[in-house]
């Protein structure tokens, strides 16, 4: 048996802010709020235990230093590279120059607090839910 992920966490000053912005661009809708500040969000219908994995965002008020180790790959579902970029762009998603030569098959951006993201070519591959549930 093997895991799978069940959620991301990602730390940020303005949790309610980032889950607007990453449920825009996911597809996702609020699931949950903590006492904390926190907030879930996911796939609608679906929520914590699905195929995808949810989103928190958690809140934390240290600054952020540098890079971070770990980024999230989004790919369109419904339009070409190009359009999708248009759509995140006037989300609020921004360029951002992590050291790419300008060559790369995607677009390397960051969410309003600065979070890289990229948005990859879509890549259609057949999803075995049975697999995915197991």
């Amino acid at each position: 048996m093997a895991c799978r992920i069940s959620e991301l966490v990602l730390e940020c000053a303005d949790p309610e802010r980032l889950a607007a912005f990453w449920s825009e661009v996911l597809g996702y809708v609020e699931l949950n709020r903590e006492e904390d500040g926190s907030i879930e969000i996911g796939p609608p219908g679906t929520g914590f235990g699905g195929p995808q994995p949810t989103l928190v965002l958690s809140p934390n008020d240290e600054p952020r230093n540098g890079s971070r180790r770990l980024h999230i790959d989004v790919n369109a579902t419904d339009r070409d590279q190009d359009a999708e970029l248009e759509r995140l762009l006037a989300l609020g998603a921004v360029p951002a120059d992590v050291g790419q030569t300008g060559e790369e098959e995607w677009h390397v951006l960051a969410d309003p607090e600065g979070n890289e993201f990229c948005l990859l070519r879509r890549r259609i591959a057949p999803v075995d839910e049975d697999a995915v549930l197991k």
